[in-house]
């Protein structure tokens, strides 16, 4: 193979740029600029020349947009895939202006994509200023992709950050109103996705009941498996309207949940796989975290690890963002409680409470956990903030309500009766209320409760104003944060879903007011709970509170929709304030 020497690859750039690329993108730029991000050093002579003449030969076009993501102060990742009837080496231009017209361009490089990375295109652009808002587009020939608005992160001082936060977003489900108002706000420094940004099921799968008469059925037709399967979903995702305007107007800072791989994921299997029909789940995954790190704007923390995303974002002296794994790297396989029934229907509740307590149960594992110490040992910001995937409030809830035995509207009628006329209550009625509350859900971390506690005695240990967020159940949920020994630690926000169906569709029969309130009223750390929305939240922090305000769609079933405003709760910085409150 044939190599090129500095003054070659100059020399190619100078042919290339005088091609049309950059007259094509509203001005003539000098080499040097042209060069920054280029990347051409393994590329034989002959895939060199015929690159110079591509973009007068074929049809190109950007339909899946554009998106940006992982901004720190002077760097942002930008992102689209091309779209090319030819196929082969595509070389791409980009450019980076501080006005939406790109008269005032102040980075600008060439970067090449082909099918390896199934003609996706990202770029880490250097050199940025903080805390600025930096316009981005594409150009291939004479084509040019729409444009995008980024983002970097402020240094120093800061007086205020506000971050957009979604969850569950599945395509099947209803429409995503909840990214086309997000797309419309101001002041949002980026968008923080907590996960299940798809699902793997097939068209006669979870939520797609309505799939067919919404327009919205699966690409494709069955379950994914394969890197092709993967990309596929994820160009459907990306062809989305309101999908592609969210990602336009800020960035996105992103970790998976399951659905990106498969349900109920966890180091050495899913609950959604299926060995001796599906194959090796080290494959499936692996063909799942090429998928999600092609097609999503994410800094890849070290590329022979691609399973390792775990990073952190610094805002100023504001906040520390910290963004987890809780799924691939260390996930212990989760309890169920199917396992603890014996055969005449009794439940081992010492076997469960041993296992519920054990020690070496892992979520995020020794050295994601290090990571995570050192991190919020090293920041001194006001807040400092987990972005992850599950549940880590206690949301234990009496057994007969977990094991079905029960309906929340009886069971709280139940309560009722307890409250009003206690002699009336049957023999069976007295043992349903003396049964022990209860994990809702083992999958959070109310399944791996000593991992909790050491995210929890660690916060706790270092003096940090802790805010959790969380996503995965579809609800909304806020939640005080305390250790076992009833210790305030920090609060939890957990975002609704894009699109995905809450427990609305679990309990058809219930008022989903009347499951919130009731769950409200039984979970002793549950401040608010929301189980029949849709939507998403604005989290705002500022030295002297980090509050976070939940807003909701009114429908996902239909184009036409409303918008619904929901709660606002707060939190304020110190160990005697680090509980919700209201604003």
């Amino acid at each position: 193979m044939t190599t090129r020497t500095p003054t070659q690859r100059r020399r190619f750039l100078r042919h290339f740029a005088m091609g049309g690329v950059a007259a094509s993108a509203g001005s003539l730029l000098p080499l040097r600029a042209m060069a920054h991000g280029f990347e051409a050093d393994d590329l034989p002579s002959d895939e060199l020349r015929s690159l110079a003449h591509f973009p007068h030969r074929h049809k190109v076009s950007f339909e899946h947009g554009v998106a940006s993501g992982d901004p720190l102060a002077r760097k942002v990742i930008i992102w689209t895939r091309v779209t090319s009837e030819r196929g082969g080496i595509v070389p791409v231009k980009w450019e980076m202006a501080l006005d939406a017209a790109f008269r005032r361009v102040v980075r600008v490089g060439i970067a090449l994509t082909d099918g390896r990375k199934d003609h996706t295109v990202k770029v880490d652009v250097s050199g940025l200023k903080p805390d600025t808002v930096y316009h981005y587009r594409f150009v291939v020939g004479h084509t040019a992709s729409p444009a995008g608005r980024t983002r970097t992160l402020p240094v120093g001082s800061v007086a205020q950050v506000k971050l957009a936060v979604f969850t569950c977003s599945n395509f099947p489900a209803g429409y995503f109103h909840a990214y086309r108002e997000a797309a419309k706000l101001e002041g949002i420094h980026a968008a923080v996705h907590l996960g299940d940004y798809i699902y793997e099921y097939g068209r006669d799968g979870y939520a797609s009941t309505d799939a067919a008469a919404l327009g919205r059925e699966v690409l494709p037709a069955g379950e994914l498996l394969t890197l092709d399967d993967y990309r596929q979903r994820y160009a459907q995702y990306h062809i989305d309207a309101d999908l592609q305007a969210v990602h336009a107007a800020m960035p996105f800072i992103n970790v998976w949940d399951d659905h990106e791989i498969a349900n109920d994921t966890w180091k050495d299997g899913a609950e959604n796989h299926d060995p001796a029909t599906e194959g090796e789940f080290t494959v499936r995954r692996a063909a799942a975290l090429q998928a999600f790190h092609e097609w999503l704007p994410i800094r890849t923390p070290d590329p022979r690890r691609p399973q390792q995303i775990n990073r952190s974002f610094a805002f100023g002296n504001l906040l520390a963002l910290h963004m987890l794994d809780t799924r691939v790297i260390a996930r212990d396989q989760q309890m169920e409680y199917a396992n603890y029934f014996g055969s005449d229907g009794s439940f081992d509740v010492q076997r469960f409470a041993a296992d519920l307590a054990d020690t070496d149960r892992q979520l995020l594992g020794a050295e994601q956990l290090l990571w995570l110490q050192d991190q919020l040992a090293a920041s001194g910001a006001t807040w400092q903030m987990l972005g992850q995937q599950v549940l880590m409030g206690r949301m234990n809830i009496p057994a007969p309500l977990v094991l079905g035995q029960i309906s929340f509207s009886a069971y709280s009628a139940l309560l009722y009766k307890a409250q009003t006329a206690p002699a009336t209550l049957t023999p069976q009625e007295q043992f349903i209320l003396a049964q022990p509350a209860i994990p809702y859900n083992l999958d959070a971390w109310d399944g791996y409760a000593m991992a909790r506690e050491t995210v929890l005695a660690m916060a706790r240990g270092l003096n940090k104003n802790l805010v959790v967020l969380a996503g995965d159940t579809h609800n909304a949920w806020a939640s005080d944060l305390e250790d076992y020994q009833g210790n305030a630690v920090g609060v939890e926000f957990a975002v609704a879903s894009v699109s995905s169906p809450g427990l609305e569709e679990y309990f058809p029969t219930e008022n989903p007011l009347a499951v919130a309130a009731g769950l409200e009223a039984i979970i002793g750390p549950l401040k608010y709970a929301n189980t029949g929305d849709r939507g998403y939240m604005v989290v705002s922090a500022t030295p002297g509170e980090c509050r976070c305000d939940w807003h909701y769609v009114s429908t996902v079933k239909a184009e036409e929709y409303t918008t619904l405003a929901g709660k606002s709760l707060r939190t304020l910085p110190g160990a005697a304030q680090r509980r919700l409150m209201a604003v």
